[in-house]
Parts: structure tokens; C-alpha cells; sequence
């Protein structure tokens, strides 16, 4: 559906888990536009596998699911935020059951596994491994039973209309190449991740970061950037995206092996294939680093699990990889990490609520702190779920639009928004290979300072956008500098963020929360 009226009450940004959970609690207040950039599908709870995490089994308890997160986040998690998460989370679940979502099952009961770091049964998976999908689905569905919601495809915001201290709606730009805005009590940025900074990123392509470049641009507190999650097991190929392999793969029994085919994983963690992520994707990359190999390699290896088993729970996953002649049942998948998922974004308070007034965020575009230093697994779509709700809640309370929307814009000279925009491309190039080089997995003081100098070259380049093509690239240009400032303040290692240079923790100095307005980064 295409749609840009000049006013509603309540904005969404995004159509993701996030953004259809807010909206679905908005409905009842007023009118909800929700902005797609844009299909409906181009979101990354579409693509998400691995299932979502809540504890609901016989075997589990809220506190078990709450230290697990909490362990995850090496030290830095809002203990509030993941207390929250893990007590609202069954009641989410709940909910999305009530309104057709599909889990998968034994007999009558849900089906719980297990993934990495998790010490209990408590991930919930749909057809195997489309979670997000089916997830999304059912929310769709549901925002298409209230009739104060509105669900607009390719409409690509670009920056947050602010008046008297105070958010009051958005500027766009549509497919069509024409620049508008759209007024409204209350925005809330549910813009997904930034993945697309990045050379090898398991992330869609619409994600950009654009909500957090846009909030940055209005001068709202951004928090926590440094901290960006790379998945240990996405497909490597030279003729194939990076598809994501779930984690939930190495839960059912999966082993990781070098290129000589050893296991090593019990060489890095006493958990082996079921450590935290940061650590399985710093173990492959060390093992890449020592292989003599011109074009070195490591395999993930499930050709011991039970063949049936493995087609029946990772349906997607199997005929993918069919796509590229690979039997996962069969053969070994060869595999490096990937740009994953952002910790940091938009800083929040536990209702949603950003440092500006009339700004929200949730999902994977804020930052409440929840996942502290590095995100428990499967954790992503309940923190959409639980914190998308409780943005809408925190909205409501603001009301319908009471003021009139200022004078519509004539609609400015159209630009080509084709696929193909040779110099901006030139440059999306560049911060990704700069990115994966010098703000990826481990990183360096030195690494982290030429970065800073090579993007802060580029920003002449990235200026008047007037393309979409050309609004992603400011965007990526924006955020890359938010990451790498953020690296580079934060002296020591924790979590997903890993410096040579400084390989301990320091829980003197930074056992806090890193916070960027302008140019300058202070810890919290």
C-alpha cells in the first residue's frame, strides 16, 4: 500500500516486529501511519531464523532466562531493561499466539530448544527456521483488523521535523523522488539495525541505520555503538550472499572445524560451539588468521545429526543451501562471520522514550541498555515485542495531533531513484570495506583513528543528498563515525567490542554506558 497523508497522530518507522507491535498498541488512540522504506518483507524480523526466547517451558524460570541475558551482556546490561524483557516477554508471547502465530509444536505443547549461551529449553521457533516470518505475519494481519492503522510501502524517511524543542513529525521522500513531510503527535523510530556498514553483514539491504543517523542529525543521545554483534556461521561463498546459518544449528549439535577439519572451539570456551557469539567469532577468525591457506576457511559440520531431523527443522536453511549445491545433511558448509546485529542505538528510557521530546525508538534501533555488551540469542524479537509495546503505551499517554501540520512543500524536482547511483555506491563501497577492515571484529587504537580520518574525508561526498540511494549513504557515513568514535573512547574489551590494544576489561573506567551527542562521547 502507498500512502503519505500530511498529518496522522502517531508515526511509526518501520514495519518491523517493533514497529507493527507499537502500532497495534497505538490503534486504540488515534490514527497510525507506519512507513515502510520499503516491501513489507525488506525488514530483518522477516529474515530472522533462530526463533525467540521466553520462559514459558516446565523447566524454566524467569530468573534462569533473566541471568542468562545478563551474562551475555558482560557486565554492561540495564539489569531493569532485562528484567523487563524477561517478565513482559511470556505475556508478548502470549498475545501473538492469541492472534494466529504458528509456533511449532510436540502433540499440544510448544516446542522448546536450546541456543548458545541459554541454560535451559526456551527458544520458540515457527516452521523451523522462519520465526521472524511467521512472527510477522501474524502481526500484519493483526494491525489489518483495526482500522485506525495504516501500512505504507516505499515511503523512506529522512529526517524528524522538529518545532519548539519538540518532535512533530518527519520529512520523506517517496518513490517517486518527491520530498514531503507528514506531521504528528509522536514519532517512533522501529528502523531495524545498521548491518549495511559493513562488507559481510547478514542484515537486509534497507538496513542503513537510518533511524539513528536521522535521531543524531536532530541532536538526540545516541548510546552503546561500539558494541556491534557479528554472527559466527553465515554462508561463505563467493557467488552467494552472506545468508545467515542460525545458532540454533549449533544447539541441535553442530560442530565448527578448521580448514584441517579439527574441532577447536573447546581451545576458546569451556562451552565449545555453544559459547557466546562474540567469542565463537573472534575463535573463527583467530582460526582464519592461522590457517595457511591463501583463501582460508571453516566449516560448520552437521553431517553427524540425523538427516530427517535436519530437514524437518531447518527447511529454509536446507534448501537454500541446495541453491548453491551444498547438502547440509551431507556435506560441510563452509562459513565465516558476519555484521549481525547493533547493541547500541537511539538512548532510551524503559518507555521508548528518546532525549528529545516527541521521539520514541524501539527494536533494534534503540538503545535501553537490555543487551548490554553483547545480545543473548534469540533475544531480538522479544525485545521488539516487549519494548514496541511499551513504546506505543508511553505514546498514548501524548494523545491525538492537537495542532494543525504546517504548510505542505510543494513536491521538489524529482531525482532518479533507480538502483544504480554510480558515485554513492562508490562510496557505500568504501565505508564498508573500512568498516570491516578497521571497526570489525578485533580492532585497534591505530585502526580505529585512520577510519576516523578516511570518514571524515568522505563527508563532503555524502552531503545534499537528494536520492534515496544518496539518504543511505549519509546515513551509513553518519552512523560509521557514531561506531568508530564510540570504539575508540571505549579503552578495554567487553562483549562484541575487541581491542588488541586493550584486550582486558577496565570496570573502573568503563563498566558504563558510552552516550554520543555531536562530536563528543562520555560514559554513563
Amino acid at each position: 500500500m502507498k500512502c503519505a497523508p500530511a498529518e496522522t497522530d502517531f508515526l511509526v518507522i518501520g514495519a518491523g516486529v517493533a514497529g507493527l507491535r507499537a502500532a497495534i498498541e497505538l490503534a486504540a488512540a488515534g490514527r497510525v501511519v507506519v512507513l515502510a522504506k520499503r516491501e513489507l518483507k525488506d525488514s530483518a524480523t522477516q529474515l530472522a531464523q533462530g526463533g525467540i526466547a521466553a520462559a514459558l517451558s516446565d523447566e524454566d524460570e524467569i530468573g534462569l532466562h533473566l541471568q542468562d541475558t545478563l551474562n551475555a551482556g558482560d557486565g554492561l546490561c540495564n539489569p531493569d531493561a532485562a528484567k523487563v524483557l524477561v517478565e513482559e516477554g511470556p505475556e508478548r508471547i502470549e498475545e501473538l499466539i492469541q492472534w494466529g502465530t504458528e509456533f511449532d509444536r510436540e502433540g499440544t505443547k510448544l516446542a522448546f530448544t536450546r541456543e548458545g549461551a541459554h541454560s535451559r529449553n526456551r527458544i520458540l521457533h515457527a516452521h523451523g527456521d522462519s520465526t521472524g516470518r511467521e512472527i510477522l505475519r501474524a502481526l500484519y494481519a493483526k494491525t489489518k483488523t483495526l482500522k485506525n492503522i495504516s501500512v505504507c510501502e516505499f515511503e523512506f524517511s529522512t529526517d524528524l521535523r522538529v518545532e519548539d524543542g519538540r518532535v512533530c513529525g518527519i520529512y520523506l521522500i517517496s518513490d517517486k523522488g518527491e520530498h514531503q513531510q507528514m506531521a504528528a503527535s509522536a514519532v517512533v523510530l522501529a528502523s531495524g539495525g545498521l548491518g549495511q556498514l559493513y562488507l559481510n553483514t547478514t542484515n537486509p539491504a534497507v538496513a542503513t541505520g537510518d533511524g539513528v543517523a536521522m535521531a543524531f542529525r536532530a541532536g538526540v543521545e545516541i548510546s552503546d555503538m561500539e558494541f556491534i554483534q557479528f554472527h559466527p556461521t553465515a554462508l561463505y561463498l563467493k557467488t552467494a550472499p552472506r545468508f545467515l546459518l542460525s545458532e540454533a544449528l549449533r544447539g541441535e549439535g553442530a560442530y565448527l572445524r578448521n580448514i584441517e577439519l579439527t574441532r577447536f572451539m573447546t581451545k576458546y570456551h569451556p562451552m565449545g560451539e555453544l559459547a557466546p557469539r562474540d567469542v565463537v567469532a573472534r575463535a573463527i577468525v583467530h582460526e582464519l588468521e592461522v590457517s595457511n591457506s591463501k583463501d582460508p576457511i571453516v566449516y560448520l559440520d552437521l553431517t553427524h545429526l540425523n538427516e530427517k531431523h535436519v530437514k524437518t527443522r531447518f527447511p529454509r536453511i536446507y534448501a537454500t543451501c541446495m541453491q548453491y549445491n551444498i547438502d547440509i545433511t551431507m556435506d560441510l558448509i563452509p562459513i565465516r562471520p558476519a555484521a549481525h546485529y547493533a547493541m547500541g542505538g537511539v538512548h532510551t528510557d524503559l518507555h521508548g522514550r528518546a532525549t528529545l521530546p516527541g521521539l520514541y525508538a524501539a527494536g533494534e534501533a534503540a538503545a535501553t541498555g537490555v543487551h548490554g555488551a553483547n545480545r543473548l540469542a534469540s533475544n531480538s524479537l522479544l525485545e521488539g515485542l516487549v519494548f514496541g509495546a511499551r513504546a506505543g503505551k508511553s505514546m498514548r499517554e501524548l494523545g491525538p495531533l492537537r495542532s494543525m501540520p504546517a504548510k505542505a512543500e510543494q513536491p521538489r524536482a524529482r531525482y532518479s531513484n533507480g538502483p544504480v547511483d554510480a558515485g554513492k555506491e562508490e562510496i557505500v563501497r568504501e565505508i564498508k570495506d573500512l568498516m570491516w577492515q578497521d571497526a570489525g571484529i578485533v580492532r585497534t587504537g591505530k585502526g580505529l583513528k585512520q577510519a576516523i580520518q578516511q570518514l571524515e574525508k568522505l563527508g563532503p561526498r555524502v552531503a545534499h543528498p537528494q536520492t534515496r540511494r544518496a539518504y543511505e549513504a549519509q546515513n551509513l557515513h553518519a552512523v560509521a563515525l557514531l561506531v568508530v568514535r564510540s570504539a575508540l573512547a571505549r579503552e578495554e574489551s567487553r562483549g562484541a567490542h575487541y581491542r588488541t590494544d586493550f584486550p582486558a576489561h577496565n570496570d573502573a573506567k568503563f563498566l558504563k554506558h558510552s552516550v554520543v551527542k555531536g562530536d563528543l562521547v562520555r560514559f554513563v
